[in-house]
């Protein structure tokens, strides 16, 4: 019985341990500054999705973000409204007639 808690704890040893370990950090671009003023819609913060020197698809959409959405386009915006008045949506006691 005493083997299973040694087993027990030391797989709880392993766990704490790995769990504790520094996650990596994400790689950045040495001179963002650089990147910015060669190319100003781009992502020059990191080297994640965007970025002119590690996105193979950069070139390929334009230059502007490998994502699914051209950045151009607004997601979730309302319609527009129809200007000037619609009678049809009045409420029936201050319609004309009544």
């Amino acid at each position: 019985m005493s083997v299973s808690i040694l087993k027990q704890l030391g797989a709880a040893a392993v766990l704490t341990a790995i769990s504790c370990a520094p996650a990596p950090a994400q790689p950045v671009i040495s001179e963002p500054g650089y990147c910015a003023q060669f190319y100003p819609n781009a992502n020059c913060q990191n080297k994640g999705p965007g970025n002119p020197y590690t996105d193979p698809n950069y070139r390929l959409y334009g230059g502007q973000s490998s994502g699914p959405w051209p950045s151009g386009e607004t997601v979730g915006m309302a319609p527009k409204r129809p200007r000037g008045r619609d009678l049809s949506r009045r409420h029936p006691s201050t319609s004309p007639g009544r």
